[in-house]
């Protein structure tokens, strides 16, 4: 089993990951979306890897008509519930993106936000990922995919850091896997009660040329790099990578 299948990390560490700063970007970049693939009111949208539905909620919110998969069924019930509190309606599937199948069903658009991707063991099974969502897109669809970079990684890189949030001590380690292939990451939680929980995971990291040309082979006419949802440039300045990639 891969350690993102694992239920328990996800509510652990959810509070951290999705804590308030992250909810409230969700709404601009939700527009972002919209406007980077030109998407109307009603547009179907696949968000792959949705986790609680920070972003399909707000797609939601915008008019469209989303499809939200994740492998962790809480994550997806917590989605069901912030989406019923909007008045809005989502999709929403427990499956795992490297079988998922859009059936029958074509979307405008997907989604992958927020760094969810490189986490699978082999690349191979990360690249099943991305065509799984080229298969599920419609002839001119957008796929907007959203992560850490190997070039980001290093610009970006700190061996580690404290803070307190969602009621909790956090300390993080990082280091280097290989020649910069992976980025290891321990995160360390304890609580007010002084209970300490542990967990070290490896992202893979793809330099944006490598992912770009990727997708291309896929089969995507084009695929754009950029250093953020403004579609600013891909250079020194670049906090993340955005590749936008047209079927």
């Amino acid at each position: 089993m891969e350690w993102f299948e694992d239920e328990a990390f996800w509510l652990n560490y959810g509070p951290i990951m999705f804590d308030e700063s992250h909810w409230a970007e969700a709404r601009g970049i939700a527009e972002s979306v919209c406007s980077i693939a030109d998407l109307k009111k009603g547009n179907a949208v696949l968000d792959a890897c949705c986790g609680p539905g920070r972003i399909s909620v707000e797609l939601a919110l915008c008019g469209m008509d989303v499809t939200g998969v994740d492998i962790t069924q809480a994550y997806l019930d917590a989605a069901a519930e912030t989406a019923a509190d909007e008045g809005v309606r989502l999709n929403l599937l427990n499956e795992d993106m490297r079988t998922f199948s859009a059936g029958e069903k074509r979307f405008d658009a997907a989604v992958n936000i927020y760094n969810s991707f490189g986490y699978c063991s082999t690349v191979d099974d990360d690249m099943e990922i991305l065509h799984r969502i080229y298969e599920s897109l419609k002839d001119g669809g957008t796929f907007v995919l959203e992560c850490i970079s190997r070039e980001t990684a290093v610009r970006w890189f700190t061996e580690g850091e404290w803070f307190e949030r969602a009621g909790m001590t956090v300390l993080t380690q990082f280091s280097v896997a290989g020649a910069w292939e992976g980025l290891v990451s321990r995160w360390i939680l304890i609580d007010e009660n002084g209970v300490r929980r542990e967990h070290e995971f490896v992202q893979r990291l793809y330099s944006a040329a490598d992912l770009r040309d990727r997708l291309l082979e896929m089969g995507f006419s084009d695929v754009g790099v950029y250093g953020g949802f403004d579609l600013s440039p891909y250079d020194y300045n670049a906090k993340t990578m955005v590749l936008v990639a047209g079927k």
